[in-house]
């Protein structure tokens, strides 16, 4: 089956991830799937949640907020918090899923009592926002923890494994990687998986939509399409941390 932009059914959209995009935060990067722009950052609070502080006098937490800005899509989206627009449930869930992916990658005992709010505000949304953000944040926390330990404020390396995300669907039948919104809108299923760099799963978000099911070929399927397009991804993650200043 041939796909509306040309792209093979394993083929990512063009992905780039520029590092240092706003100048305060202590990691930021603008990344870009395609039409999807994701501006993500990292900032740090020298304090933790009371939850956290209950369990432990010496680790660290990780959090984050998402958003689509106004002009992201065809429609304005509303400011939550702003007249009586709140954050939806859909925003709440994929915050807890950038959050979760991210507490995957940092041993947080190592970060000391101090919390990384990461951001991710959507600029432009075409298909596959949660993936692009987790994929972005991964490489803002780096850039963070670089930052924390050269003020010294960190003695060892927190992070343990790095962590990337991809959407995968099955589109008329036919699995496909990296949905862009026209795919996404008419899939029979939709599948985001969240991995670490060394094969190990973090997340495997899998629905059926518009009354369709997907059988066990199909999710192995998914998968395989899946962790193909996540190895490619590392190697883009790597090259915008070394080109990083």
């Amino acid at each position: 089956m041939a796909r509306h932009d040309g792209r093979a059914v394993d083929q990512l959209r063009e992905v780039t991830i520029q590092t240092g995009y706003v100048k305060y935060p202590h990691g930021s990067v603008l990344i870009s799937f395609g039409d999807t722009k994701v501006l993500c950052t990292v900032q740090v609070e020298e304090s933790v949640p009371d939850h956290v502080k209950a369990k432990s006098e010496t680790m660290g937490w990780i959090t984050a907020e998402y958003a689509l800005m106004p002009g992201a899509g065809l429609r304005r989206s509303e400011r939550p918090g702003y007249g009586n627009a709140k954050v939806k449930g859909r925003a709440h869930e994929i915050m807890r899923l950038i959050g979760r992916s991210m507490r995957a990658a940092i041993d947080l005992n190592k970060l000391g009592p101090r919390t990384l709010m990461i951001d991710c505000d959507v600029v432009q949304a075409d298909g596959g926002t949660r993936t692009a953000s987790i994929t972005g944040s991964m490489v803002a926390l780096e850039i963070a923890v670089k930052k924390l330990m050269a003020e010294g404020k960190l003695t060892q390396n927190p992070i343990m494994h790095r962590i990337a995300a991809i959407s995968v669907g099955v589109n008329k039948g036919q699995t496909i990687l990296d949905l862009d919104y026209i795919e996404d809108s008419h899939a029979e299923t939709d599948l985001n998986l969240v991995m670490t760099e060394d094969g190990g799963f973090v997340e495997v978000q899998g629905t059926a939509e518009n009354g369709a099911t997907y059988n066990r070929a199909q999710l192995e399927e998914m998968l395989r399409l899946g962790e193909g397009g996540i190895k490619k991804l590392f190697e883009i993650q790597k090259k915008a941390l070394e080109s990083a200043k």
